[in-house]
């Protein structure tokens, strides 16, 4: 499936890097998810908000569990200038 939207700059928040690191995972199988307008952990009504937001140019945001239980988040600006990883709590 071709990506729904650019990421602009890709950064991580060294909490996110962390977790990655420490469940052995990289970061592209998220972000390509994330820009498939595979959203993973959220609720229908942020699923839903996901898709108006992609039709009117708002902030898109995914969920993510990693292997051993960990969440992270990866979030793209509303005017798709930068994506960015990070954990729940460093938002």
């Amino acid at each position: 499936m071709p990506p729904k939207f650019a990421l602009g700059h890709l950064v991580a928040t060294p909490g996110a890097l962390e977790a990655l690191t420490y469940a052995a995972v990289g970061f592209l199988p998220y972000v390509s998810r994330h820009q498939r307008g595979d959203w993973g952990d959220v609720c229908a009504e942020d699923k839903a908000e996901n898709e108006l937001s992609l039709k009117h140019g708002f902030r898109l945001l995914s969920a993510y569990t990693l292997p051993g239980g960990c969440k992270i988040w990866i979030i793209t600006e509303a005017d798709r200038s930068a994506t960015t990883i990070l954990l729940p709590e460093e938002y």
